[in-house]
């Protein structure tokens, strides 16, 4: 099913505008006092309909023939594989094809043998910043490891990092020409780097991209473009982030973080935790593809429609006092990497290296705390919860 050009031009509007919306640490409030009234708003900042409790966030995400994921089209209406982020825009069968194209080379055996190499790059990190002080965790540690992982593991030259962070700054960022840029330039640098990789592979994660076969097809090089970009952008964004808001919630709840220090083996529930109540993904957005009523509403062709992550966690339908940050709940059903058939493919490794990261970090400092002289400020993005930094003192004093 293909929109039509009317559909297709008020979607392309919308895209334009969702990203202004930026997220402010009182954004949770604010969806508890919508959600409390109902279950499906139209918001004029996002333009977009907003869809919050947990069970209708998961029938939105459930439904690619109503809900597509298609949202970044060429001018002729087909998907575009590099602005959509890869299978991140994709709807089934072309997505399920691709998924297991890309699982073959993002095996859960692959992650597992990183282990040692994460845990030697959080070391090294850590070395360099405690001989710098009282540093700031997000540049010292959180944004480095992740990206210096991921960029091993596709093949990407390391000294190529600080074009990553401008890059995935503004592809998550409130500017919708800078982000059509950034994603441009990203694709640009990757369409290179496989060109070469076609003529001489090497032992890397693109080089096994390209290799990779489906009932004799491969990824085209559009589309493994798009994984790269993904794997890139997605790689470091949510490792980066899952760290520093999980030392914002354990500086919040200093009994957490007591608690993880004299008994480790929480730190695995407590990062299920961070997931639920402080997401770093508040949304992915979802195109109606027909007239549909929908939780009383009627949506329109070509509609966005915001399936609330971030919401849907603290449904207290599903989560016995949502509002209550505990690193021992159970079950913990969150949505907080998403749901159905694009669930984070990258999930276990960025559990993995925040689980490292902050087990390191509570090793070596366990008595860390934040720099108060500082106010924590948020990454401008519409969807992305981040903080700029995280200052802190490795050492306090008493």
């Amino acid at each position: 099913m293909t929109l039509s050009v009317e559909a297709r031009a008020r979607l392309l509007a919308s895209r334009k505008q969702i990203v202004t919306a930026v997220l402010t640490p009182e954004t949770d409030a604010w969806y508890r006092q919508i959600s409390s009234s109902q279950r499906i708003a139209y918001d004029q900042r996002h333009a977009a309909w907003l869809v919050f409790g947990y069970a209708d966030v998961q029938q939105v995400l459930l439904d690619t023939d109503t809900f597509s994921s298609q949202r970044a089209l060429k001018p002729d209406g087909s998907v575009d594989e590099v602005a959509g982020a890869g299978i991140l825009g994709m709807d089934p069968p072309r997505h399920r094809k691709l998924r297991s194209l890309i699982a073959q080379a993002f095996t859960q055996k692959r992650v597992a043998q990183l282990e040692p190499r994460i845990r030697a790059i959080a070391s090294q990190l850590l070395d360099r910043m405690e001989a710098e002080g009282d540093p700031d965790i997000v540049s010292g540690l959180a944004f480095p490891l992740p990206v210096m992982v991921i960029a091993e593991l596709l093949g990407v030259p390391i000294e190529d990092a600080p074009r990553f962070r401008s890059w995935a700054a503004h592809a998550v960022g409130e500017d919708y020409e800078l982000r059509v840029q950034a994603f441009a330039e990203i694709a640009a640098y990757f369409a290179e780097l496989i060109a070469g990789r076609s003529r001489n592979p090497r032992q890397d994660l693109m080089s096994d991209l390209l290799q990779a076969t489906c009932d004799g097809d491969h990824l085209s090089p559009a589309e493994v473009i798009g994984a790269c970009l993904l794997l890139l952008i997605a790689g470091h964004e949510t490792t980066a982030t899952l760290i520093g808001n999980a030392l914002w919630c354990f500086d919040e709840h200093p009994e957490a973080q007591t608690d993880i220090v004299a008994t480790p083996e929480l730190l695995g529930g407590a990062i299920e935790e961070v997931l639920r109540f402080r997401p770093v993904v508040h949304w992915i957005p979802r195109v109606v593809m027909r007239p549909v009523r929908f939780l009383d509403q009627d949506l329109e062709e070509g509609d966005l429609v915001l399936p609330l992550f971030a919401a849907a966690n603290r449904d207290p339908a599903l989560f016995p006092d949502p509002e209550r940050f505990d690193i021992r709940r159970s079950p913990n059903r969150h949505v907080g990497f998403g749901y159905g058939i694009h669930l984070c493919l990258g999930a276990s490794l960025a559990r993995l290296e925040a689980r490292i990261a902050l087990a390191e970090i509570f090793n070596r400092f366990p008595t860390m705390r934040r720099d108060r002289s500082e106010t924590l400020q948020l990454r401008p993005s519409a969807f992305i919860f981040s903080l700029r930094r995280y200052p802190v003192h490795l050492h306090p004093p008493g």
